[in-house]
């Protein structure tokens, strides 16, 4: 790649990061303006684009575990929200086609419904960073919106793979069985590799290096290079390393994708009437969040759950790009049509930057209208949180928060509970038996639900993130708590920042850490005194 292209793409991704907006905002718009300063066609741009596509699958196929997959507040609500927005969408734009509008007078219903199917996907990119930025990702609002778009994925990776005309051979059907042996992993042949690896470099290169041997093993006999990558990371998605190599390619995939957006400007210049068509999808996206926003309500979600997801996923997607490669190269829509998905996408992701930066806050001031939605029921991790005769709630049980709870729990004795939201970190410390109860502290709702939240007495924020513990302190002083809060910060301006909030205490995360190691080691070195003696 030549450096210019490196230059143009890195000052709009910049630009656009300065405006908080998502960098791969700029990053199409950087391809816009290459393909006007006279790029066209790029071998390596195309292989960049093919490797960043291979790596995000190959990371979806990790995280994919079937059985959270079933729940019907994820299969339920992707497969029921995208084929309404096919319906519908697919009914309007074949509608259009009567009106001899530009684009559109060619498109028959089976093209329509094409166009729908690019445009009822949302971002898995921008919403896992979205997630990522609210320390939201492990928290049930993530693992449903993850999970949705993760069924969505697998959905338009089956299509690409059977979209195209040519038949696999018979070795192709060996090869599938792969699926089907869930404990391939367990075998010594690849667990071993993995395990001996470590967690360097070399766990990276094996990472990139793995979906791109599947990519050519299943091209090879006639299946798509994209099952492949999938099929690559279903297969280790349960080793333990699976989650550290998954978070190890994050940036690199990222990279890569760069690659992609760029490409999608090279197709052509935005004119009047693609900017037009892209506005016109952009205006209906509410109608598709509110699809997600009633359907979650309808399976027993809180009104402010259903909202915040239905926030992350009011946006088009990277894979309606894909699809939309699909059908320009099958001869189904015209390039024209890439440049309309490339600009949908742009514009959903500038008015979903700032509405998921203040879902919380919107949800607060109408939530009165969002409630009128919700469902009598609730689902077990949304019923009332009772704390029972706990005077200490320590909020976040990261490193910090399990240090803190096991050393006054020696000392009380059954009076102090964790609240944590993270299912599967909940799961691990019931085999410690430890007194862990589910709950998002950012939720405005979780106060209403605590019962009765004035018996506690102390109140310990260690929650991952300075601007979380800030939310969670404003909240508290907003519910008129009266008990004692201590906070952990890292720098000075955080524990400054936290005391003018009203926290009664506030420790410096780095300077305990030093005095719990030190304890240790005196620990340790008075023990050995006390064997000499």
């Amino acid at each position: 790649m030549e450096p210019l292209w490196l230059i143009i793409a890195f000052l709009f991704g910049f630009i656009f990061k300065q405006l908080h907006l998502p960098p791969l905002v700029g990053f199409l718009v950087a391809g816009f303006v290459l393909n006007f300063l006279g790029v066209k066609d790029s071998l390596i741009l195309e292989e960049i684009s093919n490797i960043g596509i291979l790596l995000l699958l190959f990371t979806i196929g990790l995280k994919l575990k079937i059985k959270k997959l079933l729940s019907p507040e994820i299969l339920a609500t992707a497969s029921l929200n995208m084929l309404l927005v096919v319906s519908i969408f697919g009914t309007v734009i074949w509608l259009l086609c009567f009106f001899a509008l530009p684009l559109f007078t060619n498109l028959t219903f089976q093209t329509s419904l094409l166009i729908a199917f690019a445009l009822s996907f949302s971002s898995t990119v921008f919403a896992v960073k979205v997630l990522e930025e609210k320390s939201e990702t492990s928290s049930p609002i993530g693992r449903i919106s993850i999970g949705i778009l993760i069924v969505q994925d697998i959905i338009a990776i089956l299509f690409i793979s059977f979209s195209s005309s040519k038949l696999p051979s018979v070795w192709a059907f060996a090869l599938l069985l792969l699926l089907l042996i869930p404990w391939l992993i367990k075998l010594k042949i690849i667990s071993e590799l993995i395990n001996k690896i470590g967690h360097g470099e070399l766990l990276i290169l094996f990472g990139i290096l793995l979906p791109i041997s599947f990519a050519f093993l299943f091209e090879g006999v006639g299946l798509k290079a994209d099952f492949g990558a999938l099929v690559a990371g279903v297969l280790i998605s349960n080793h333990p390393k699976a989650e550290e190599m998954s978070k190890a390619l994050l940036n690199f995939k990222d990279l890569f994708l760069v690659g992609f957006f760029l490409t999608i400007g090279l197709f052509g210049i935005p004119t009047f009437t693609t900017v037009a068509i892209a506005i016109f999808f952009v205006l209906l996206l509410p109608l598709k969040s509110y699809f997600f926003f009633y359907m979650l309500t309808k399976l027993k979600l809180r009104a402010r759950t259903s909202s915040i997801i239905s926030f992350s996923l009011t946006n088009y997607s990277e894979f309606g790009l894909i699809i939309g490669i699909v059908g320009y190269k099958a001869g189904w829509i015209s390039e024209q049509w890439l440049v309309v998905f490339a600009l949908a996408l742009a514009i959903s992701f500038i008015i979903s930057a700032p509405l998921n930066s203040f879902s919380h806050s919107i949800y607060s001031k109408f939530h009165n209208w969002f409630q009128r939605f919700e469902s009598s029921e609730r689902l077990s991790f949304e019923q009332p949180i009772r704390y029972g005769d706990a005077k200490i709630v320590i909020l976040g049980m990261g490193r910090m928060g399990v240090s803190v709870y096991d050393e006054l729990e020696q000392k009380l004795k059954g009076g102090v509970v964790g609240v944590e939201y993270n299912e599967d970190a909940i799961k691990k410390h019931k085999l410690f038996n430890r007194n862990i109860l589910i709950g998002d502290a950012t939720d405005t709702d979780f106060w209403e639900r605590a019962c009765p939240v004035n018996d506690i007495e102390t109140i310990v924020l260690t929650l991952p993130k300075h601007s979380v513990n800030v939310e969670v302190l404003t909240l508290l002083r907003e519910n008129n708590f009266a008990g004692k809060i201590i906070a952990v910060g890292s720098f000075d301006d955080e524990i400054e920042e936290l005391k003018e909030l009203g926290a009664n205490r506030v420790f410096n995360y780095f300077a305990e850490a030093g005095v719990g190691f030190a304890d240790h080691i005196y620990e340790a070195y008075d023990d050995k005194i006390e064997s000499i003696k």
